[in-house]
């Protein structure tokens, strides 16, 4: 998909039209991230750090169950 950036006072906008949005599940109340690496320019949505919580507690939870193979191993 090809965009132009559209004027907005003095900055330039970004208009996403309705079914991109639905796609990916944004609307107007959603914080969007900026990402670049100088080249390209990535927006994702924020995301809570609900899932960041989980994925910790699972390896965690991975880490204090094999905790005996986990040392075995770093030998």
């Amino acid at each position: 998909m090809k965009k132009k950036l559209t004027p907005i006072g003095n900055s330039l906008g970004l208009v996403l039209d309705k079914p991109l949005l639905e796609l990916l599940g944004i609307d107007r109340e959603t914080e969007l991230e900026l990402l670049t690496d100088g080249e390209c320019l990535v927006i994702q949505p924020v995301r809570s750090g609900g899932r960041r919580k989980q994925v910790s507690r699972a390896i965690d939870s991975v880490l204090t169950r094999h905790a005996s193979t986990m040392r075995k191993l770093a030998r």
